[in-house]
């Protein structure tokens, strides 16, 4: 929620809104007053037709003081109005700080709901009275007046939601213990698997060093053998023969004389025998060699990683839809080993239907009915582990359909199904809010992004990132950009704007969106300049379940009000960035081979 959206419904009868806040924080532009209202800043007491702005939360400098904010409700007289808000998280929230100072101003708190800033979680409205007023339900609408019942209801409220809430905070406090002590035991488990895998590394290093001393002493040892023999008299009398055996009439005259010149050579040498000099070079202590090992490359290309690379057992099926967002590389019983050393994943990954079905180059894996597929893919999650990659089970099966599985070392272990792609999905017997739906919670691209948070790979939902350009004139221009761009049910994740220095865009930024001026950063941007134009709600969302489901370059409408159909031209809404920044004309991007998908322009929200 919005500051304004909890504000709005209680300025009835407000003519000015009394700034109390004592931090850095300027909540003005939050507030987006009607006409009528003014913001103001005084020290007097605060009655009827006036409402006063608080903010307490942990950060003093930013949120104000607490002995601040007790001393601005001293200032409340029957009939002012109060809001104030948090900066401390809901769960978090120290509400016991000024609940004695409420009930001895007699402030009644009307309404309180969760804020949509990263420094401000949650808002409460109040009121000072000298009777007790009608609360609020859920959606800020007043209850049915009645001093009785609303004692009642107050009271009765106030012991069960204590009651409820003391066994919230219980499980709570057991649940962030047991995080603590379950990431505690495993970081510990990860250090003593470091240092055994790298116990194991260097005794590897050693025994490879070993084995290639002697494979090269043993190479020394064959090439002096082979250079005494080459040197011999004996081998070299036995060519002489065999070149004279072979060509008699050239050689044959010539072999009398070669003999004795290899007569005459051994007599010079005194008897040594020919190649001692090149035994004793290659018996001479040789320089220690190095124990390194080094690789030639014939090339290298060095780029940082956009996608999730995963390398390990998969369906076809799961294969397919993953392969659009990450690079995906399925090993067989014979490659498994090289292929994970070569790809260098961020995750290997094990699909336990992938293992339990009964066709396929892992079937019956886990299962016992096959051992040399067992310990196959032992030693890849062995081998994967050992590289200091996230061995992964994905148990969209039973387990029971493959209990072996289970016994291997896994980093981590992930129940339920892949997902579902959009592609898979039929918009008119499904319908939009299925697409919505299947959208935001159980998509692939969904299922992955838990994926790379649990391995620390590149985020696939940084692809529904969507920028959007704006041209705001003046303050009603603002004011509907801010309410458009955070009301969205997907929010966009920048704002670009010409000058965003001389605008009050705070809220926007405290909403964590980004507002800046020059190219936009997000893979996708829509062109918001016309700010008159009503956008509803689902805009953004629905044009990224287009784009999903389409795999389009650019989505929007067409006079003829298609939808979910692919069309030469449109209107373009929504725009992949690299296909804007091309500079093509939008009449020509059909003719270059771009993908153009069209929806129905305005739907109601």
């Amino acid at each position: 929620m919005r500051l304004t959206d909890l504000l709005h419904p209680h300025l009835d009868d407000v003519t000015s809104v009394v700034d109390a806040t004592s931090g850095g924080l300027r909540l003005d532009p939050y507030l987006h007053l009607p006409p009528g209202v003014e913001l103001r800043r005084h020290g007097e007491p605060v009655g009827a037709g006036e409402l006063m702005l608080l903010c307490y939360g942990p950060d003093p400098a930013l949120h104000g003081a607490e002995a601040d904010c007790l001393a601005a409700l001293e200032r409340m007289r029957p009939g002012g109005r109060g809001l104030i808000v948090f900066g401390h998280p809901g769960t978090d929230l120290p509400y016991h700080r000024l609940l004695d100072a409420l009930v001895a101003h007699r402030c009644q708190v009307l309404h309180a709901a969760s804020l949509g800033y990263t420094h401000l979680h949650s808002g409460a409205v109040f009121a000072c009275t000298e009777e007790l007023l009608p609360p609020h339900d859920w959606f800020g609408h007043p209850l049915p007046a009645d001093g009785f019942a609303t004692a009642l209801r107050m009271a009765d409220e106030y012991v069960l939601a204590d009651f409820v809430s003391r066994s919230q905070r219980a499980r709570l406090i057991d649940l962030e213990r047991a995080a603590e002590e379950t990431a505690r035991a495993l970081e510990t488990a990860r250090e003593d698997g470091l240092a055994e895998r790298l116990a194991a590394a260097l005794r590897d290093k050693d025994q490879l060093s070993s084995a290639l001393r002697r494979a090269r002493e043993r190479t020394g040892v064959l090439e002096a053998r082979v250079s005494m023999l080459e040197g011999s008299t004996s081998l070299r009398v036995g060519k002489a023969l065999v070149s004279a055996a072979r060509s008699p009439k050239r050689r044959a005259a010539r072999l009398p004389g070669e003999l004795y010149g290899l007569w005459r050579q051994r007599k010079a040498e005194g008897g040594r025998p020919a190649g001692s000099q090149t035994r004793a070079a290659a018996t001479a202590p040789e320089p220690q060699a190095d124990d390194r090992f080094h690789l030639s490359h014939r090339a290298l290309s060095v780029a940082p990683r956009d996608r999730l690379v995963i390398t390990g057992v998969l369906t076809d099926g799961t294969a397919q839809d993953f392969a659009a967002d990450a690079v995906v590389s399925r090993v067989l019983p014979h490659d498994g080993r090289l292929l994970v050393e070569r790809t260098d994943p961020d995750v290997f990954l094990v699909q336990l239907s992938a293992c339990a079905a009964h066709d396929g180059p892992w079937s019956l894996t886990g299962t016992g009915l096959a051992p040399d597929l067992d310990r196959r893919l032992a030693e890849l999650v062995a081998q994967a582990r050992g590289l200091g990659r996230t061995a992964v089970l994905w148990r969209d099966d039973p387990a029971s359909s493959a209990p072996g599985l289970s016994l291997l070392p896994w980093d981590t272990v992930l129940d339920g199904d892949t997902g579902t792609a959009l592609f898979r999905l039929d918009p008119v017997t499904d319908g939009r809010d299925r697409l919505r739906d299947v959208f935001v919670q159980d998509s692939t691209r969904v299922r992955l992004a838990r994926l790379a948070a649990l391995t620390g790979g590149p985020d696939p939902l940084a692809e529904r990132r969507i920028a959007v350009l704006a041209a705001p004139r003046d303050a009603t221009d603002v004011a509907r950009l801010v309410a458009q761009a955070l009301g969205q049910l997907h929010r966009p994740a920048e704002v670009i704007v010409a000058d965003p220095a001389g605008l009050a865009l705070d809220e926007l930024t405290a909403a964590s969106v980004a507002v800046h001026a020059g190219p936009p950063t997000a893979p996708w941007v829509a062109d918001w300049t016309d700010l008159t134009e009503d956008r509803p709600d689902t805009l953004l969302l629905d044009l990224l379940c287009a784009q999903e489901f389409s795999g389009a370059d650019a989505v929007g409408h067409t006079p003829a009000a298609d939808d979910y159909a692919f069309v030469p031209a449109l209107h373009p809404l929504l725009v992949r960035r690299s296909l804007l920044d091309s500079g093509t004309p939008p009449d020509g991007w059909s003719r270059a081979g771009h993908r153009l998908f069209a929806v129905r322009g305005k739907e109601p929200s």
